[in-house]
């Protein structure tokens, strides 16, 4: 497992994202592809996945293109290092608030980053960006930049802002990585971006230093983008639950309940009313743990399937496909 959870997986649309904005500006985009070690078939299929390594290097390779770390996407250009900066600006705050406040008071030195503003309400803060400037806002940078301002802020207070919520200004898009990745509801077709958590979190204090902050920024975009268990929701918790399961023994539906403080029937019906089920779980962290060792080539198809659980290299194909809908060999370097 590396630092950027490689047995975990995003979907390919994440991907198609960042291939149609190269391809509409022209650039080598089976180079980019190539130097993630995506094969292109997999664009066509919708239940294709990546790794978050094979993700990091795509966008790593579009700032190179752009030498801007909103793609060409914002208000004016943002050159590379423009992250960095505002972080070592930031990290000397007391605390969330402080941080907050002080980035919006030198935001007029960052023109190519939509104004930020921070209300509170009824107990509740909204840290919104004003993208009505923008022209056709692009889904991917809109959550590029909520998720490197929540994992940013979280990571300096020494652990993570709990959401209450994250608005989008885009209708519904399919994808199912989002309580992954902020670990709260969506609301879609809102105004504007937002971040919607308790005010109190405002007062959390600052607890990194700069020589953390060089550790956080060594393998960027890894630490924004990598998985961190933010999700509260059930079907997460049973997740972390029966990941436990690639090395050894699965946990029963009833051991899974247990450990929940809840019985066998409840879970049943919980996770149902999240749309999952124990079963697709489980069938999840197997595709994302086949997908992983695929991309790495570490092993034979033969010897993963054995390490998974299946009893032969055909039935672990079968079921590959079934998950993705492309055979094994498609996902090997």
């Amino acid at each position: 497992m590396t630092s950027t959870d490689a047995g975990y997986t995003l979907p390919i649309a994440r991907v198609l994202a960042m291939v149609e904005l190269a391809r509409a500006r022209g650039w080598d985009v089976a180079d980019m592809l190539g130097a993630a070690g995506i094969s292109p078939e997999l664009l066509a299929e919708g239940r294709s996945r990546v790794t978050v390594d094979q993700t990091v290097r795509m966008v790593q390779r579009l700032w190179r293109a752009t030498d801007d770390e909103l793609f060409g996407l914002g208000l004016h250009p943002m050159p590379r290092g423009t992250f960095r900066l505002v972080c070592f600006a930031l990290i000397g705050a007391p605390d969330v608030g402080a941080a907050i406040r002080r980035f919006v008071g030198f935001q007029k030195s960052l023109p190519g980053f939509p104004p930020l503003t921070l209300t509170v309400e009824d107990e509740l803060a909204r840290l919104a960006f004003d993208i009505g400037a923008v022209r056709n806002p692009v889904g991917l940078i809109i959550d590029t930049m909520l998720t490197v301002t929540h994992r940013f802020l979280g990571w300096a207070a020494g652990g993570r802002i709990l959401l209450r919520r994250v608005e989008v200004p885009y209708p519904p898009s399919g994808l199912d990585d989002y309580d992954l990745i902020f670990g709260a509801p969506v609301r879609f077709s809102a105004p504007a971006p937002a971040l919607v958590f308790d005010a109190a979190q405002l007062t959390a204090p600052l607890v990194r230093d700069e020589d953390d902050l060089l550790v956080f920024l060594r393998d960027a975009p890894s630490a924004v983008i990598g998985r961190r268990h933010y999700s509260l929701s059930l079907s997460a918790r049973v997740r972390h639950i029966l990941e436990r399961g690639r090395t050894g023994a699965w946990p029963t539906l009833d051991e899974v309940a247990a450990q929940l403080a809840m019985s066998p029937s409840t879970l049943r019906r919980k996770l149902r009313e999240e749309h999952t089920s124990a079963r697709e779980i489980r069938e999840q962290i197997l595709r994302d743990a086949a997908i992983a060792s695929l991309v790495r080539g570490e092993e034979t198809v033969a010897a993963l399937s054995r390490r998974l659980g299946f009893s032969e290299p055909s039935a672990f194909s079968r079921a590959f496909r079934r998950w993705t809908g492309s055979p094994p060999g498609s996902y090997q370097r």
